[in-house]
């Protein structure tokens, strides 16, 4: 398992949720910010396939709740 591999896609993964709450409280409406964070949703998914190559499938999951927990309160 790469660490610096796994961080990054961490950080990643935390920098997509981050866009995605201001996404959902900004000022975009209708389609535009429909679309600005189903963009977001698709890459935390990338990202989340990665990790499971990475970490393996439970862990992966853990990881992407965990941020996600800590990110959107």
């Amino acid at each position: 398992m790469s660490e610096s591999e796994v961080a990054r896609l961490r950080r990643q993964i935390e920098l997509e949720l981050v866009a995605m709450q201001r996404g959902m409280n900004g000022f975009a409406l209708g389609t535009t910010r429909h679309r600005f964070i189903r963009m977001r949703m698709d890459r935390i998914e990338v990202c989340q396939d990665q990790l499971t190559v990475e970490v393996g499938e439970d862990q992966a999951d853990e990881i992407v709740f965990g941020i996600y927990s800590e990110t959107i309160k």
